[in-house]
């Protein structure tokens, strides 16, 4: 059996961390879009007894939430693609491609034909504005993975619709992605040049989130704002890989150590982030956005630190206090779709038993925060949790 074999084989186990951190991201995000969607019914939540950094904390992490998931996307699909063809040089398109299809359509194409009956039908929170573009545009932009584009151009898209941006920054570069490998992998020097496209995203990012665009929901939303995450998950994905075939046998419990301590680093420097503090954003006086790279190296950290210490150990079993995360994680994708039908119903039957008698957004009352605050465990009680742990499957490409 070869190193390779022994550190990654191809039945490895879900890796709970990230898992754990996948779910850490939607669920950052689903609590972002109730804030939202409660400020605009005339409630903010920011008017609480809270402290502000912990309002921060709970409430505006959704967009840090989306680059975790753009870094977490690029190292597992490249790690999977390695387990899979061998190595990105072996990359087979047709196979790629396919799997990738089988994993986002059915879904996305449901989730689409719901949202047009809604829109068609008028649904409160759903409906599309006639200032803006119409639904046929939407559905083409969805379809060929330019909804951040039609966002920039026209404005936000109704619930459901404006999370669709973050897939076309990610599809978009995953339809390039095993063309690229088979491009250049197969020739002698190709890895160099591969790994310098992909520094060339993550070299773009800052500077076209801070600099480059005026527009804020392109700078935002836009393809090279995103894909520098993408880029340093394949690239972490690539040293990992590498690191983990160097492995023989398991791990000595000093490097395992070094390895933990590493990895508490990159949650340390996520937590700090998701904080806020005001200090924190002064410490880089650029106007290029590195906030958002540091953050995708973090959890590139965090993957790569966790991944080797898994590849070097037997029996690992995970931590039954973030089951409910990584039930959460595994199913990020479908919860991404989705959780906008939850948001807007809640709030609009919230509203309806706690109606707003002030003109503006204000503060809730203790009887509704209590309301509110009941909402997520609700919703996690309507999930079994006897499938919280679930069946440890592969990572697989579709994942």
């Amino acid at each position: 059996m070869t190193a390779e074999t022994r550190s990654l084989p191809t039945d490895t186990p879900r890796f709970d961390t990230i898992d754990t951190m996948r779910g850490l991201s939607i669920l950052a995000v689903v609590l972002l879009h109730t804030w939202l969607r409660l400020y605009f019914a005339g409630y903010d939540l920011r008017h609480t007894a809270l402290p502000r950094m912990l309002t921060h904390f709970l409430l505006a992490n959704g967009g840090n939430g989306v680059t975790l998931f753009f870094a977490i996307s690029g190292f597992l699909i490249t790690l999977t693609s390695l387990r899979r063809f061998g190595s990105l040089a072996g990359m087979r398109v047709r196979t790629f491609y396919r799997i990738r299809f089988a994993r986002i359509a059915p879904l996305l194409v449901a989730i689409v034909a719901i949202l047009s009956g809604l829109a068609l039908v008028h649904a409160p929170g759903f409906e599309f504005s006639p200032q803006r573009a119409p639904l046929w545009r939407a559905i083409v932009a969805v379809f060929t993975f330019h909804s951040n584009w039609l966002e920039a151009r026209y404005g936000y898209l109704p619930a459901n619709w404006n999370v669709m941006w973050s897939l076309s920054v990610e599809e978009l570069f995953y339809l390039f992605f095993p063309l690229l490998c088979v491009a250049l992998l197969r020739f002698r020097h190709g890895m160099v040049a591969f790994v310098a496209v992909l520094l060339a995203f993550v070299a773009m990012g800052p500077f076209a989130r801070g600099v480059w665009f005026t527009n804020e929901v392109w700078a935002e939303q836009g393809y090279l704002s995103g894909m520098d995450g993408i880029a340093l998950g394949c690239l972490t994905a690539l040293v990992t890989h590498h690191m983990a075939a160097r492995q023989t046998g398991a791990l000595p419990a000093g490097r395992r150590t070094t390895l933990l301590l590493v990895e508490y680093l990159g949650w340390a420097f996520m937590l700090l982030t998701a904080l806020g503090p005001r200090w924190f954003w002064r410490v880089l006086p650029f106007k290029a956005d590195y906030y958002g790279s540091l953050l995708a190296c973090a959890a590139c950290i965090v993957m790569e630190t966790s991944v080797l210490r898994r590849a070097g150990s037997d029996g690992v079993r995970p931590n039954p206090l973030t089951a409910l995360l990584r039930w959460y994680g595994r199913h990020s994708y479908e919860v991404y779709l989705t959780h906008e039908f939850v948001v807007v119903w809640g709030v609009l039957l919230f509203s309806h038993f706690h109606p707003n008698s002030h003109p503006g957004p204000h503060g809730l009352a203790l009887h509704q925060l209590s309301a509110l605050q009941m909402s997520p465990w609700v919703a996690g009680s309507s999930c079994s949790p006897r499938h919280w742990d679930g069946q440890q499957q592969s990572s697989s490409l579709s994942q």
